[in-house]
């Protein structure tokens, strides 16, 4: 970046308050430890989500049913659901209709503390992940570890992690958007995957984004210009 970018990149850091999607990285350490932008808490009754035009957290809709996300929930910013995403949800299931859902990618947090509410960044180590699908949607769940957690810290890959908290996860999936007696059943989790599957999902879905959106690296640039004609 020249000098004079990176000066007007400082300062409308230091004047405005980063777009939790688009304007804060994956992380320096991705896919090995990434950021995560966590909308949703396990105390919640009330499902939180980002507006993804202003950059605000919203009332998506109430819990419909008793079960809780049992983790930290949210997103991985500067990443996006797209061709690359989907085109590995189908090779791995063997669906030939298959897309990207259009947004972040997910992540759930496992951490022994609990937290008051979400609108908050993490470091978090990818250990895993749910292959879920919504309708025709790749719809993945990464799951992670807390960075330096007393619990949950020590584990490196979805085999080390309880089981039952794993269940857990793959339960409030299964049952958030749907009532148990609708059928055909909306969304299914196709599969868990191990830590190396979650960090390749991790740089395709970061690839997805930069397709979809540019690179991140050129934007004050391209502000520069704008603000010049």
């Amino acid at each position: 970046m020249a000098t004079d970018d990176k000066a007007l990149g400082d300062l409308l850091a230091r004047l405005f308050q980063a777009h939790p999607w688009h304007g804060v990285l994956v992380g320096e350490d991705a896919p090995s430890i990434v950021n995560a932008y966590i909308e949703i808490v396990p105390t919640d009754a009330v499902k939180y989500e980002l507006d993804k035009p202003s950059g605000h957290l919203k009332v998506d809709r109430p819990q419909r049913f008793s079960s809780m996300c049992p983790a930290p929930y949210g997103f991985i910013p500067q990443t996006y659901c797209g061709d690359r995403v989907a085109e590995l949800c189908a090779a791995r299931t063997g669906r030939t209709q298959v897309r990207g859902d259009g947004d972040p990618m997910d992540i759930c947090v496992l951490t022994e503390r609990p937290a008051a509410h979400g609108d908050f960044f993490v470091r978090a180590r990818p250990v895993g992940g749910l292959r879920m699908i919504d309708g025709d949607e790749a719809d993945d769940k990464i799951i992670a570890v807390l960075e330096s957690d007393v619990t949950y810290g020590h584990i490196r890959d979805i085999g080390d992690a309880p089981p039952g908290l794993v269940d857990r996860l793959r339960h409030y999936f299964l049952s958030y958007k749907q009532l148990p007696q609708d059928a055909p059943r909306r969304v299914e989790i196709a599969d868990v995957y191990d830590r190396a599957e979650a960090e390749d999902l991790i740089r395709r879905s970061a690839a997805d984004y930069r397709a979809r959106y540019g690179s991140p690296e050129t934007r004050i640039a391209e502000l520069r210009r704008l603000l010049a004609e």
